[in-house]
C-alpha cells in the first residue's frame, strides 16, 4: 500500500508539473493542475500515515475528487465560466475531514464503522457527506456533459473528438461504477459483516488509475469554445430578450441575412466556423439564429453549414478540369478531416465522393 501511495504522489506531482508547462493554459488547465496537485498531496499523506501510524487514516479523497471533477467539467463546457474565490467553498468538506482525521487518528476501515465509540459521530457525518457529495456533484457533472454533447450540433460546423469530451464521459462511467461497488461493499461489511476485498489498496489503486487518465487526456484536451465572444450591448441592435418570441418580421430578417451571408461570403469554407463566429458576424444572439435554423429552416447549425460544404464538393467533383484529389476537395470546401468528410457526404448523398465523381463522368 505504501508503494502505491508513493507512486501516486510522484505521478500526480509529475502530471501537475506537465500541465503547468502546457502552452496557452486555459482555466480548465489551471483547475486540473490544482486538482492533480491536491491528489498528489492526498497520496503523500497516505504514505506518511503508514509511516506514523502503521495504517491509513480515513480518506477524504472522494470529497476532493467529486467537486474538482464538477468544476473541471464546468470550465470545459461553459464558455462563461470564470474562476472565483467563492468556489473554494467546494473544498471545505475535504479540508474539514482531512484535518479531523489527523486530530482523531481515525483509521480507514469498514469493520466496526458504526460502533458507538467517541468518534462515531465523525464516521457517520463523513459517510453522509461522502454520499451526498458523490450523488450531487457527479449527477450534475454527468448532466453537464450530456447537455454539452447534445448541443454540439448547434455550436460547431465540425465536431472533433476533443469537443465531444468522450474521455470524460467514460471517466464518469468508471468512477460511478466504482463508487457504486464501494457503496455495496460498505453496506455488506457494516450491516451484514460480509467482507468484500475493497480495501484501501484497491481504493488508492483506482485513484492512481484516474490520475494517469486525467494527466494523459487532460494534457491533450484543447479549449472547446475557442471563439467565444460576448456581444457588447451597443452592438445587439437586432436582439430581443432571450426568452421572448421572435416577431415574424425579425425571423424573416434573420433568415434572409443568414442565407445572403452564406451566399456572398461563403463562411462554410472555414473549417473552424462556429455559432459564436456566425453570431458575431451577423450581429444576432446565438439563440435567435439557432431558433431560426431549427424552426424556419428545419436544420441545426451543423446540418446547415455542411449542406453548403457538400454542394461545394459536388461542384468541384463534377468539374471537367479538376486537379485536386478527393481528400483535398473536402479540405478545400471546409471539412477538417477525411473521415468526417466521407461520413457526412455519404449520409447526405448515399454515395462516397468517388462514387459520386464517377457517376458524373
Amino acid at each position: 500500500m505504501e508503494i502505491i501511495a508513493w507512486i501516486g504522489f510522484s505521478q500526480g506531482l509529475f502530471a501537475a508539473i506537465i500541465m503547468m508547462a502546457k502552452k496557452r493554459r486555459t482555466i480548465s488547465d489551471k483547475i486540473l493542475t490544482a486538482w492533480l496537485s491536491l491528489l498528489a498531496i492526498e497520496f503523500f499523506t497516505c504514505a506518511i500515515d503508514y509511516r506514523l501510524f502503521g495504517y491509513p487514516l480515513l480518506s477524504s479523497s472522494f470529497l476532493l475528487f467529486n467537486p474538482a471533477f464538477y468544476l473541471y467539467v464546468r470550465s470545459l463546457v461553459q464558455p462563461e465560466f470564470r474562476l472565483k474565490p467563492l468556489q473554494l467553498i467546494h473544498l471545505l468538506p475535504f479540508l474539514f475531514f482531512e484535518v479531523f482525521a489527523y486530530i482523531l487518528h481515525e483509521p480507514y476501515m469498514l469493520f466496526g464503522y458504526l460502533e458507538l465509540d467517541p468518534t462515531y459521530w465523525f464516521r457517520l457525518v463523513f459517510a453522509i457527506a461522502s454520499l451526498v457529495s458523490w450523488v450531487a456533484y457527479n449527477f450534475t457533472a454527468a448532466l453537464l456533459i450530456y447537455r454539452h454533447r447534445s448541443r454540439l450540433v448547434d455550436e460547431f460546423s465540425n465536431i472533433e473528438s476533443n469537443k465531444k469530451i468522450s474521455w470524460l464521459f467514460f471517466v464518469v462511467i468508471f468512477y460511478n461504477l466504482y463508487c457504486l461497488l464501494l457503496l455495496i461493499s460498505g453496506i455488506f461489511n457494516v450491516f451484514m459483516h460480509i467482507e468484500f476485498p475493497l480495501s484501501p489498496v484497491v481504493n488508492y489503486t483506482a485513484l492512481l488509475v484516474l490520475v494517469y487518465v486525467l494527466g494523459f487526456y487532460g494534457l491533450k484536451q484543447e479549449v472547446i469554445f475557442r471563439n467565444h465572444v460576448d456581444l457588447p450591448k451597443d452592438d445587439e441592435k437586432h436582439s430581443t430578450p432571450m426568452h421572448s418570441m421572435l416577431a415574424d418580421e425579425q425571423t424573416a430578417k434573420i433568415k434572409d441575412d443568414l442565407v445572403n451571408y452564406f451566399a456572398k461570403t461563403k463562411p462554410y469554407l472555414n473549417p473552424d466556423l462556429s455559432m459564436d463566429m456566425l453570431s458575431q458576424a451577423l450581429g444576432y444572439p446565438k439563440h435567435h439564429i439557432t431558433d431560426v435554423l431549427n424552426k424556419e429552416i428545419g436544420k441545426n447549425f451543423f446540418q446547415f453549414v455542411n449542406e453548403y460544404r457538400i454542394e461545394a464538393v459536388k461542384k468541384m467533383l463534377a468539374a471537367e478540369k479538376n486537379y485536386f484529389s478527393i481528400e483535398a476537395i473536402g479540405y478545400e470546401c471546409g471539412f477538417n478531416s477525411k473521415s468526417s468528410f466521407f461520413t457526412i457526404f455519404k449520409k447526405a448523398t448515399g454515395k462516397t465522393p468517388l462514387q459520386y465523381k464517377n457517376s458524373k463522368l
